[in-house]
């Protein structure tokens, strides 16, 4: 189901990624998207997944494989299946390969830009590679496996000449490789990030390591530079061995250096150059590095492209964040590998579309939690201007032994020679929440702290120009650089009036702070008036509660207190709110949604919650205005009471007109809470009204944003009733809604109890979605939920309340 507007959006990322894909021309290097079969089970052998069906050259189809594309991911939709435990264990995957290398005596390999979470690669029956880590890069030689191959002709010919590949994945429980099963998010299986073919000469080029730096007042810059390069194993004495020639790029495309250098194992040198071009959020100077490999003097036989920046970082002791020798306030948020109907399988224009709509909010600032992520986010962050905190996963459970341990290593590795050029990343990330045991029998501290102390040594090792930082591990808040206490100031703990004072304790306990993770859970689509009930009791939305009642009116006024105390805070280095999209993990399993992480300020499918547009209201600076209270519908309580109305802008001024009626213009006063000076008092009417909010810039209009909005003032009793309703969404969607009502068919407006939807086709339900309306069972908000329906066939729809209350309805749906 695609709107129009979700389609054009999907346009432009398409037509944006062109812009920032570094592709090595299609004869080096090759997407492979189709021409895959899977299957979600073990197989006996590998023969089994290769044998072929006599007379056909084809492999056996049964056990049934189905076709897929690449990324995929083998836990898509039962991640957030609220009836079942998500699939771990063994999936394969299999293709038959057109291969051509352009270069004689080449190297040929399968990489992976990540695949999880356990990995074996077969060329035919061939066990070419394994890998272990679902969130690191790596690559599969399969030369000789292939020669092997075409050296036997009824191979050959049995596969008309191809090559047939089969890649078995594995995301079994296994307490002795990272993350722990009990990390607060899925441990997916599949190929979920691009399997590329790439084609190498005999000599190429392994790393690329960039060091870019400026002098005091940014005068002087100095580039240092590494490339290893890979060999032959055995090379003639009289074979012409190719040059390395070095060219840099400066942000406009001027060529301002190159040189070329004998090939050896390791090149390096370094040059400088003046007045160089820095870096920042607000302005993404990228140059370009090129290697190249030259023989004769004017064949160019491969090319590798790094972009690179130059910036300086500096978190004072007791103080804020510099970059380029400015105090900057670091605004952050949070991402997982992540997506409605896909699980972690995102292509790049998703992660394109994502990237930008965090950056449309005015972040410049993200952890990618709790693991490396993709390469293209790294290049994302770099042309979009988003500092980057970059971890690995050691998260939760305690410490392994020495296969755990060695993994760890590895990865921390791979992350920081993978990454380490990109400009973005500031930080890097050694662990999260390792004070949380239970994967061993004994949770021993000491060697935490040993281990840690390890890691952040290999850290500063391999990149010392970048500080170390972990969150929520206090025991070891002296071994990294840089720290950040938990504090959830509203949700797990005291209020969020108390903010102030418990990052203020915070700040003073380390010598350099951050705040990592703070925020809460809100149901997209629940409202709350300023007094409602909460478990039986009066609850106080505006007192800031302790986890509150996972309304949007309820973490609005978190994010916004949170937000206004943070510009007040001189001394703060910056945070990151938890988190930016609903995510799936296995440890929810009663959420609103099933098995649904929901402190997102967008749903799991991208669409804003109420909650984004403050903080956009807050950090961006392109004019914004939005009226709280787009997916309200109905608003409720006696006839003549004001009720607040809150009008979120970063426009100097605003007015708000209820029913043609203006209620007067206000100053934005970001001290004055909440919405920063935007909110009125007003008396609605019975039934339908119109709200207006217009911003001024200049004394001008600038924006305008209207919503309607029914008043209820008849009170209701308990639920007694379903009422089903259908309305049109596109040519091919309805949303069907289900309103539970009292014996006397009044709504009840704050109900909240959970709804199961039934279907005569089941495929006709977008369920397994993990959203507000595409999840088969999920509460109701407002009295009400809903979910999207299949019309290209003529459906029965039901829904019932499972806590049994009211009976079932029916609603016939479709052509």
């Amino acid at each position: 189901m695609k709107t129009l507007k979700n389609l054009l959006c999907l346009l432009l990322a398409c037509l944006w990624a062109n812009s920032i894909s570094a592709l090595i021309p299609t004869d080096r290097k090759q997407r492979l998207t189709t021409g895959w079969e899977f299957i979600r089970q073990d197989m006996g052998s590998i023969w089994e997944v290769m044998r072929p069906v006599p007379g056909t050259g084809k492999p056996e189809a049964v056990p049934l494989w189905q076709k897929v594309t690449l990324p995929h991911c083998f836990n898509a939709e039962d991640a957030v299946d609220p009836y079942t435990n998500y699939y771990q264990g063994a999936g394969w995957y299999r293709t038959t390969l057109h291969i051509n290398s352009p270069y004689q005596d080449g190297r040929i390999y399968l990489e992976f830009e990540g695949a999880g979470q356990n990995t074996e690669v077969y060329v035919y029956t061939t066990l070419v590679a394994s890998h272990t880590g679902g969130y690191d890069e790596w690559k599969a030689d399969i030369t000789e496996a292939v020669e092997q191959f075409r050296s036997n002709p009824a191979c050959r010919e049995r596969f008309g000449g191809k090559i047939p590949v089969a890649i078995r994945c594995d995301n079994s429980r296994d307490t002795e490789t990272i993350p722990s099963d009990m990390s607060d998010f899925n441990l997916y299986g599949g190929l979920y990030r691009y399997v590329n073919l790439v084609y190498t000469p005999a000599h190429s080029i392994g790393q690329v390591q960039i060091n870019a730096r400026t002098t005091p007042g940014d005068k002087l810059g100095k580039v240092e530079w590494q490339v290893t390069t890979e060999r032959p194993l055995s090379a003639s004495p009289s074979e012409e061995v190719p040059e390395l020639m070095i060219t840099v790029l400066s942000p406009e495309g001027r060529k301002i250096y190159q040189d070329c250098y004998p090939l050896q194992d390791t090149c390096r040198a370094w040059f400088a150059l003046k007045s160089p071009t820095l870096w920042s959020p607000d302005s993404t100077a990228l140059y370009t590095f090129r290697a190249q490999l030259i023989a004769g003097g004017t064949d160019t036989l491969l090319t590798h492209t790094e972009h690179f920046g130059f910036r300086h970082i500096r978190f004072e002791e007791k103080g804020p964040f510099y970059l380029n020798g400015q105090r900057l306030l670091l605004r952050g948020t949070h991402r997982h590998e992540d997506h409605a109907g896909v699980g972690a399988a995102l292509t790049e224009e998703m992660m394109i579309a994502e990237m930008k709509q965090i950056k449309a909010m005015g972040a410049n600032f993200i952890r990618l939690g709790h693991y490396q992520q993709s390469e293209i986010i790294l290049r994302l962050c770099d042309k979009l201007g988003l500092l980057v905190w970059e971890e690995i996963p050691w998260c939760r459970g305690g410490l392994g032994g020495e296969k755990y341990r060695e993994q760890a290593r590895r990865m921390l590795t791979n992350m920081i020679g993978q990454h380490r050029n990109h400009p973005c990343v500031i930080l890097w990330g050694t662990g999260n929440e390792n004070d949380w045991p239970g994967d061993f029998e004994e949770f021993d501290t000491d060697s935490i702290r040993t281990f840690m102390g390890e890691l952040n040594d290999l850290a500063h090792r391999l990149d010392p120009t970048r500080p170390t930082v972990i969150r929520r591990c206090d025991f070891c808040r002296d071994i990294v650089d840089v720290y950040s206490p938990s504090i959830w100031a509203g949700w797990y703990g005291r209020c969020f009036r108390n903010y102030r004072e418990m990052v203020q304790a915070g700040f003073e306990s380390v010598p350099r702070f951050i705040h990592a993770e703070w925020g809460g859970d809100s149901h997209a689509g629940r409202h709350a008036e300023e007094q409602m009930t909460k478990h039986g009791s009066s609850f106080d939305i505006e007192a800031g509660d302790r986890n509150g009642d996972w309304s949007e009116s309820y973490i609005v006024r978190l994010f916004d207190w949170h937000l206004k105390e943070q510009e007040q805070m001189p001394w703060l280095t910056g945070s990151a709110f938890w988190t930016f999209k609903d995510f799936s993990t296995p440890l929810r399993p009663l959420n609103p949604i099933p098995y649904v992480n929901q402190k997102g300020v967008v749903q799991r499918d991208g669409t804003p919650k109420e909650s984004y547009y403050v903080f956009q209201s807050y950090w961006s600076h392109e004019p914004m205005l939005h009226i709280y209270g787009h997916s309200w519908p109905v608003r409720w309580g006696k006839a003549g009471e004001a009720k607040e109305i809150l009008v979120y802008s970063n426009c100097p001024e605003a007015e708000l007109f209820v029913n043609g009626i203006s209620l007067g213009r206000k100053k934005r006063d970001s001290q004055d809470y909440p919405a920063a000076g935007f909110h009125w008092n007003a008396v609605l009417k019975e039934g339908e009204n119109e709200i207006e909010a217009i911003a001024y810039r200049d004394n001008k209009p600038c924006l305008r944003d209207k919503i309607h909005q029914t008043y209820q003032t008849q009170p209701w009793g308990a639920p007694a009733q379903i009422r089903l309703t259908q309305a049109k969404v596109d040519e091919e969607t309805i949303l069907v809604q289900a309103e539970l009502l009292d014996k006397d068919g009044i709504p009840c407006l704050d109900a909240c109890h959970f709804i199961e939807f039934g279907c005569t086709d089941s495929e006709a339900l977008l369920r397994n979605q993990g959203t507000a309306h595409g999840s088969q069972l999920l509460q109701a908000t407002g009295g009400r939920a809903g979910i999207y329906v299949k019309s290209h066939v003529p459906v029965v729809v039901s829904a019932r309340c499972k806590e049994e209350i009211c009976g079932t309805a029916f609603i016939s749906v479709g052509k």
